[in-house]
C-alpha cells in the first residue's frame, strides 16, 4: 500500500531501507518516546523492522520526503484488541509538521479501511507527541498509565487517546499543521 499526502509519501519498507531507518531512529531521543522500538536501536534491529509483514487491517509505512528519503515512519498496530496509530520523525525533520501530516494520512488509510476508532498515547514526558494528536483530533480517554517502552528498559507514565472516526472530522487540524 502506498499513500502520497500533500508533501510527503508513505510506503512500505524494503530492506535497502536498513541504513535509512538506522540513521533516521537511531538515536535515545527518538526511541525511547516509543514503545517497541528497542535503545540501543542496532542495523538488525532496522532490517527485522523492513522485515515485518503487512496486515493489511493495520499498515505501516515509511516516510519519506521527495528529494530526501527516509525521514520517519507511520502506521498503525493493534493495543489491546483496537487500531493503534504510531509515528517517529527524524530529529532533523522535527517542528514542520511531518508528524501531523504523516499521521493524518494514516488516519485517512484507517478510515477507508473500515476502522470506526484509533487510539494512540504520548508517555508525559514527550508533549510534542500529544499536540500531534490535538491537532488530528484525537481527544484524551481519562485513563492515564504505565505503559512498557522497549527503548527505555522500562514503564513511564503515558496519556491515551481515542479519535472516533465515524464522526465528521475537520481536515482543517491537517491542513494547518501540514
Amino acid at each position: 500500500m502506498f499513500h502520497r499526502s500533500q508533501r510527503l509519501f508513505l510506503r512500505p519498507a524494503f530492506p535497502e531501507d536498513c541504513g535509512a531507518i538506522l540513521a533516521g531512529i537511531g538515536e535515545e531521543a527518538i526511541v525511547r518516546n516509543l514503545a517497541r522500538a528497542p535503545w540501543p536501536y542496532t542495523l538488525d534491529d532496522a532490517k527485522n523492522f523492513a522485515a515485518l509483514p503487512q496486515d493489511m487491517r493495520l499498515p505501516h509505512f515509511l516516510v519519506t520526503l521527495p528529494g530526501v528519503g527516509v525521514i520517519g515512519s507511520a502506521g498503525m498496530g493493534d493495543h489491546e484488541g483496537e487500531p493503534e496509530l504510531g509515528y517517529w520523525i527524524a530529529r532533523a525533520h522535527w517542528g514542520r509538521g511531518y508528524a501531523t501530516e504523516a499521521a493524518g494520512a494514516v488516519l485517512r488509510i484507517a478510515r477507508t479501511l473500515g476502522h470506526r476508532r484509533v487510539v494512540a498515547g504520548h508517555f508525559t514526558d514527550n508533549p510534542a507527541s500529544g499536540k500531534v494528536l490535538r491537532k488530528l483530533g484525537f481527544v484524551p480517554t481519562g485513563r492515564n498509565g504505565q505503559r512498557f517502552s522497549a527503548g527505555r528498559g522500562c514503564a513511564a507514565e503515558s496519556v491515551e487517546y481515542a479519535l472516533d472516526l465515524e464522526a465528521d472530522m475537520d481536515p482543517a487540524p491537517v491542513a494547518r499543521a501540514a
